[in-house]
């Protein structure tokens, strides 16, 4: 059947509908740390291990040796270029327990030794080549952070209770994302991704002053658990039956979560604020009795 053309411009034509914005702002986005130089770490182990398979027993040893220490110093690096992400996104950060991205070049330098001994064995040789590959992957991809980032003067106990309390809060939100994937919906992931970024913004005052822990704790806890229940249980019935009222009330209480974290982190910061001006006029009160005058502009 014919149907009019109409348009915008038509006579009686409506306007084009606006296409909807993105649920997530370019603020939430966020950057793999490990990239292609880290994945291609795992190349020369697997180059080795195949140059090895003709080479006898003992060449077959040691190549296998060499590819098995480069390859964990692969994984190692991954791991620590995901905690070297992780410090530098947080204002208040402890250094890593395990300096990954150094033990990942000392194990790398170590394959390479080896490797080189296999080819023409030799105390030497085989020092030279695992201190230059020690050095370009130190080089290539920096060390860990050695020290404490803006810890200075927090209770190393209130922090560790913070970090605790962290780490467990963001294993709730690493499930609601696997979660969320399993319901293979866009949207839903995008919503997902923006209630995180504003639930992390609420870790990232809480380990700024671990004192706001006490008041935040039923978010971190009470309040994650239950979002990632709820998704967990979406992902689980939409990816059955695509239930379209099941995704509208899942995308509504992320919506009542995000706006609860939101008000949440505001009334923190406002806390934070007014113990400041109270701990300043506390002060000025006592300089102002051991007479020194302050100006007040």
């Amino acid at each position: 059947m014919a149907q009019r053309y109409g348009g915008k411009y038509s006579p009686d034509g409506k306007p084009a509908q606006q296409p909807a914005k993105p649920a997530q702002s370019f603020r939430n986005a966020q950057v793999d740390p490990v990239g292609m130089r880290a994945n291609l770490m795992f190349v020369p182990p697997a180059i080795l291990t195949l140059l090895s398979l003709n080479d006898g027993a003992i060449g077959l040893a040691l190549g296998l040796a060499g590819a098995g220490l480069w390859t964990g110093g692969a994984f190692l690096l991954r791991e620590g270029l995901k905690a070297e992400a992780a410090f530098a996104a947080r204002k208040v950060a402890r250094k890593p327990a395990l300096p990954r991205k150094i033990l990942a070049a000392l194990l790398a330098g170590t394959g390479a030794a080896l490797a080189a001994w296999k080819a023409e064995p030799g105390v030497l040789t085989a020092v030279i080549y695992g201190a230059a590959t020690l050095g370009l992957y130190l080089t290539a991809f920096g060390i860990d952070p050695l020290q404490d980032k803006g810890a200075e003067g927090i209770d190393e106990f209130q922090q560790s209770r913070v970090a605790r309390a962290v780490d467990e809060a963001e294993m709730s939100l690493a499930a609601m994302t696997d979660a969320a994937l399993r319901a293979r919906d866009r949207q839903v992931e995008a919503r997902v991704e923006q209630f995180q970024a504003v639930a992390r913004d609420l870790f990232r005052t809480v380990e700024e002053d671990p004192r706001d822990l006490t008041a935040a704790r039923k978010y971190l806890t009470v309040y994650l658990q239950g979002a990632r229940d709820a998704t967990v249980k979406f992902a689980d019935i939409y990816a059955r039956s695509q239930d379209a009222q099941a995704r509208t009330d899942y995308l509504a209480l992320l919506d009542d979560l995000e706006q609860n974290f939101a008000a949440r982190t505001r009334k923190m910061l406002v806390e934070d604020r007014a113990d400041l001006t109270i701990e300043i006029d506390v002060l000025r009160d006592r300089l102002q009795r051991e007479g020194v005058h302050l100006d007040q502009n």
